[in-house]
Order: structure tokens, then C-alpha cells, then sequence
């Protein structure tokens, strides 16, 4: 002790238990804090969608897609859309077609409103009609058209871009105007759309949106409180109650009485002096943010259909790369000697452009089982290195009768075209879309769909310099009937003999293909079943016509390669085409649900021409009978892979 001040201190053993003792207090209180500080930040995060309290902040409910905000829309006079909505339109952009920007520029006029239930202006500037455009028999009616990449499963680009015009009625129903800007899709949702028994859920919904317009007028009423009160009880319990239902069966007991407390509640807020205008803009807010958010699922859903018909199917992606594997394990010798028939040129020789090898294989199987004759059959199979080596070993192990297959790499061939290597590209699809406007301002929508020869369909006289004429295939398609007639037909000097498509006029079209001569009377020709006469071809020199309406389309300010290749296929073949029997090819069975069925079985080709192609889980259910009878789904491999087209 020294001037009366202890000098005791603790032991070091205790003052070591105090601090331990410390540090776990320390943790338990950060344990209980966290998660309170979690909570309030989730619940301030993820409140309900009432849009319609004090603050007036729209945000989403928990496990909802937000939509757009409400703040910066009231500001903006055209309702520009929000960061989700623009992420999927990002994502489209960027798997959309690569046509140039003059293809759409003066088909239709863009929309200034971009909300799909946006107001229509009812008039219509007077048009100047055109003879050049205007539809035969038809007075006064000016006929737009737009022109779209469409998917395929497994090739292409996607495309689910569109325009919409607002200074027209819109004459036709919804699904046409759907399937302008969305295509197939369209189609495809129509025939899978489910009828719900939600009548009392709508009911509800619209009870929502009347009581979300009428409370922000009422709760600034000092004298209304308790109104007020009840007011944003019923509109939280409908919110709890429709995030969590969609149909009439999964509602709640009493949810009769809850409808009638509501209606309660909304009568007396509509007996109250409150500013109509007030209600009316928020009523207005309310049907603005809901037809974005049908319009943002609308999107999202074209997309998600868009990437599944482009994707290739898991198990066909297996059975490509198994038998990869195999090939470079198998110590058979499958270089045949049978050069001589690949390059005679009085067999029957077919041409099928492919990268699925099940598709090539049922187009092959369907023709050698019609054909009475297979001995002088001879199927060139041209792909990628990709995939050459899975088909090659394929072909091997499987025969069509006494036909011959031969695997060729496109990659690989010796073309002499400027040391470039050859790439595949696969026949191109397109939608056409055609807005026909009448006297009244009515617009009738009509949508085509149309496929042509792609890039390496003009390499046809190079990789078989020996031959003189060859049938080109679409790996679509489906034999029915023997095609051994079609080696007789005298085609005048004609170079391509195929299935005219008049649905579609070249006059039409003719805006997209500049100053190029045409005849505007002539028929669009579709490919899938193309008889190719290889010697008029050369003496014609169909390729460097082609090439040159290529380079004079790229050589130009909004020139694209893909814009480039479309116009030069509908022109490089005028007056070269043979028109074959119309009944003789049936198209439409990749996106057409209304086939006749007695048509389908009396056609001799059918052509899967569209999305929903047969070997595609979106494939149209009906039609796939007729393409999965000519797979041999016995086979151990497909078994393995899971694949059962």
C-alpha cells in the first residue's frame, strides 16, 4: 500500500476467463443482431406490391420479377421499360437476326408506345397507293411486309424482333399481331394454352386495382383513418392471397366474405370527396405497370421458346459425341473403294446438307424404303468437322437397303475459292410477315414462312465437278413416295426445279431488293425437294451471280452478310426455276397445327419447314408420328443417350 492505493491486480489465469467471457458475450449479442438487421433489411427490401400507399415505392414481392419503376415512368411519356425487361431484350438482340438495317426500314413504322395495351390512334394518314404494292383485286389496300431470320433447332440465328405500327386498326385478332412480332411462338402458345377456372381470382384482381387507385386519395384525409385502415388491410390480405393462388380451386375458405368486405370497403371510398383525377392517373399507373409486366413475360417466354428450338436436344448431343468416342477406337477400315459410284454420274445421286445426324439418317431411311429401285441410289451427306466423324461411323454401322452413303467434311474439301475453307451453313428460314391496309383503316396481318438455299448450296458444282445432276434434301423432310420419276423430267433448260411458293410474290418484296430487275408476278420457290440441273448451272454460272449480288449488297453503307445472302437466293435463280407439282411437297409441319391429315398422307415429301422441328421436345406431337417411324430407336446407342425423338 502506498498512498492509500491498493496495488492489487488479478491473477493472470482470471483476467484470461474475463476475456474469453467477454469475446462470447461479444458473439452471442453479434448472433442475435445479425439476423434482426437481415430481416428488417429483407422485409424493407421485398414489401408487398401495393403501389398504392404513402410512399408510393413499387417494389416486388418476394420470388416476383420486378417490374418497372414507377417514379421514372411517370416522367416519361413514352413508358420506357425496366432494367429486367431490357435485359431480355439484350439477350434477343444478341441471338436476333443480322439483317440489314435497311430490310425494315421502310416496312413498317415504328411504334412511339411501345406498351403492347397502349392507346391506338383510330386515324390514318391517306397512303399513297402505289401500283407496284398494291395487292391484286384488293382497291386502295397498300401491303407492308416485314422480313425475319427465324430459328432452327440446332442452326441460325434467333429472331423475335418485330415492329408494330400505331397509326392503324388492327383489323385481325391478337394471336396474327402476336405472330408478327413474335412468330411461331405465337403459334405454339395458342395450341398449349390451358383454360383456367380463375374467374373468382380476376374478380379479385380487379377489386386489387380499384382499391390501389382509390387509397392513396383516401389515406391523405385525416378525417377517413379508420377507412384508410381497412382499406390497406383487405388490399394486403388479396396480395397475400394472389401470390399465392392462380386458380379458383386453390383460394381459401371464406374467401366469399373477404370479396364482400372489399366491396364494402370500395363502396364507401367511392362515396368520399376525393379528386377523380387523383384516382384516375393512379388508376392508370396501375394498368400501365401490369400491361409491362405481361409485356416483359411475354418476352421472356418468346426468348426461353426461341433458345429451346435453337438448342440441340441433350440426348442428340450425347449420341454425337459417343460416337466421336467410338470412331477413334473402332479399328475398322471404313474407307470403303467405292469412289467409282460416289462420282458416276448415272446413278441417283441426293444431297443432304446436315449436322443432326438422326435427322440425315430418317431422311435417308424414308427415301431407300419408298424407292423400288436402291441399287443406283447414291446419298452425299455433306457436314462439319464437327460432326464428321459421329456420322461417318454411324453410316457405317447402318445400312438403308442397297443404298450408298457417303460422309463428306465440307471444311475439307479442295474448293479452289481463294484458299478460303468452305464453312456449313445450313438452308436459311424466313418469316414473312404482310400487313395489308384497306380503305377504312383496317390492317390484315398475314404471315408466311419460307426457306431458301443457304451459301454452301451454291458450292454444289465444285464439290461434284462429275456429276450432272443431283436432288438436294433438306434434313426436314420426310419421303413418302418413290421420287425415282423425278430423274426423268425434262425441265426445259432450267436449272432449279422446285415447289413454287405463291403465297409470296417477288413484287412484294420488292423494296428489299433495290434496283436489281425481277419479275414482280413470279413466285417465291421454297427448298427441302430441289431438283438441280449441274451442268445449266455451270453454263449459267449461277455461283458467280449469286457471289456478285453478294458483294454489291455488302459493298453498300447498311450491308450484312446474312440481308446479303437472302436477296441474292430469290434473285440468282430468275427464270431458272422449274415449278414441280404443288401436291408433290406438303410444307408447313414445323409450325402450321392445322395440316390436314388426309394432305399429310397423300403428299409425297413433307417438309418440317419451321421451328418446331420433329426431333424437338416443342415439336408438334401430331406431325412426329410421321418422321419417328423412319428411326430405328431400337438402336443400343440411342437407347443409352436417352433419345426417344
Amino acid at each position: 500500500m502506498k498512498g492509500g492505493v491498493s496495488s492489487y491486480t488479478l491473477p493472470p489465469a482470471k483476467r484470461r476467463w474475463r476475456g474469453l467471457v467477454i469475446a462470447v458475450l461479444g458473439l452471442v449479442l453479434l448472433s442475435m443482431l445479425v439476423p434482426l438487421v437481415f430481416l428488417l433489411g429483407l422485409h424493407n427490401g421485398f414489401h408487398s406490391t401495393s403501389g398504392g400507399y404513402a410512399t408510393e415505392r413499387q417494389n416486388s414481392a418476394p420470388g416476383a420479377i420486378r417490374i418497372y419503376d414507377q417514379q421514372s415512368r411517370s416522367n416519361n411519356g413514352n413508358h420506357s421499360e425496366g432494367g429486367r425487361s431490357k435485359h431480355i431484350d439484350d439477350l434477343v438482340k444478341k441471338l436476333g437476326p443480322t439483317l440489314p438495317k435497311d430490310f425494315r426500314r421502310d416496312s413498317v413504322k415504328p411504334a412511339e408506345n411501345r406498351s403492347i395495351g397502349s392507346p391506338v390512334r383510330n386515324e390514318l394518314p391517306k397512303p399513297a397507293v402505289k401500283t407496284n404494292n398494291t395487292r391484286t383485286g384488293v382497291m386502295g389496300e397498300v401491303t407492308q411486309s416485314v422480313l425475319q431470320n427465324t430459328s432452327v433447332g440446332g442452326r441460325g440465328k434467333v429472331g423475335v424482333t418485330g415492329e408494330v405500327a400505331t397509326n392503324m386498326k388492327v383489323d385481325d385478332d391478337s394471336e396474327k399481331s402476336c405472330e408478327l412480332k413474335f412468330g411461331s411462338y405465337c403459334l405454339w402458345r395458342q395450341e398449349h394454352k390451358e383454360k383456367m377456372d380463375d374467374s373468382m381470382v380476376k374478380k379479385m384482381k380487379d377489386q386489387l386495382y380499384v382499391a390501389r387507385a382509390y387509397y392513396p386519395s383516401i389515406a391523405k384525409i385525416p378525417t377517413l383513418d379508420k377507412l384508410s385502415h381497412d382499406m390497406k388491410q383487405n388490399i394486403q390480405e388479396f396480395e397475400r392471397v394472389l401470390s399465392e393462388t392462380a386458380t379458383d380451386k386453390d383460394l381459401p375458405p371464406q374467401i366469399g366474405k373477404k370479396l364482400q368486405k372489399m366491396e364494402a370497403v370500395i363502396g364507401k371510398a367511392k362515396s368520399c370527396p376525393v379528386d377523380c383525377n387523383n384516382v384516375d392517373k393512379k388508376l392508370r399507373q396501375l394498368v400501365d405497370l401490369t400491361e409491362d409486366e405481361a409485356n416483359f413475360h411475354m418476352k421472356q417466354s418468346a426468348f426461353l421458346y426461341q433458345l429451346a428450338v435453337q438448342t440441340m436436344p441433350k440426348g442428340l448431343h450425347c449420341l454425337s459425341m459417343r460416337l466421336t468416342v467410338e470412331y477413334f477406337k473402332s479399328p475398322l477400315d471404313m474407307e470403303q473403294s467405292l469412289t467409282e459410284k460416289y462420282l458416276n454420274p448415272d446413278l441417283h445421286h441426293y444431297v443432304i446438307f446436315s449436322k443432326n445426324i438422326l435427322a440425315s439418317s430418317a431422311v435417308i431411311n424414308s427415301t431407300a424404303m419408298h424407292a423400288t429401285e436402291n441399287s443406283n441410289q447414291v446419298f452425299h451427306v455433306l457436314t462439319d468437322t464437327q460432326n464428321y466423324f459421329a456420322m461417318k461411323l454411324w453410316f457405317f454401322r447402318n445400312t438403308y437397303k442397297e443404298a450408298l452413303v457417303q460422309v463428306l467434311n465440307i471444311e475439307d474439301l479442295n474448293l479452289n475459292d481463294n484458299d478460303n475453307k468452305a464453312t456449313l451453313s445450313l438452308p436459311e428460314e424466313f418469316r414473312v410477315s404482310f400487313r395489308t391496309v384497306d380503305n377504312l383503316a383496317r390492317v390484315q396481318i398475314r404471315t408466311e414462312y419460307m426457306s431458301v438455299f443457304s451459301h454452301s448450296h451454291y458450292l454444289l458444282p465444285k464439290i461434284f465437278q462429275s456429276l450432272k445432276k443431283v436432288i438436294v434434301l433438306g434434313d426436314d423432310i420426310i419421303v413418302q413416295q418413290d421420287l425415282s420419276h423425278l430423274w426423268s423430267i425434262d425441265m426445259d433448260g432450267k436449272v432449279n426445279g422446285a415447289v413454287q411458293f405463291c403465297a409470296v410474290k417477288l413484287g412484294e418484296l420488292k423494296k428489299y431488293f433495290g434496283e436489281n430487275r425481277f419479275d414482280e408476278n413470279s413466285c417465291a420457290w421454297m427448298s427441302g425437294l430441289n431438283i438441280v440441273d449441274l451442268v445449266r448451272w455451270r453454263e449459267q454460272d449461277i455461283t458467280g451471280y449469286y457471289q456478285k449480288l453478294v458483294q454489291e449488297r455488302l459493298s453498300g453503307e447498311e450491308g450484312s452478310f446474312e440481308g446479303a445472302t437472302l436477296r441474292a437466293s430469290l434473285l440468282a435463280f430468275q427464270g431458272q426455276v422449274y415449278a414441280l407439282d404443288d401436291t408433290l411437297v406438303l410444307s408447313g409441319l414445323g409450325h402450321d397445327f392445322g395440316l390436314d391429315v388426309q394432305a399429310i398422307q397423300k403428299a409425297a415429301v413433307l417438309h418440317f419447314n419451321g421451328n418446331m422441328k420433329p426431333w424437338l421436345e416443342l415439336g408438334i406431337p401430331r406431325y412426329k408420328v410421321y418422321w419417328r417411324k423412319f428411326v430405328n430407336r431400337e438402336n443400343l446407342i440411342l437407347s443409352d443417350c436417352n433419345v426417344n425423338p
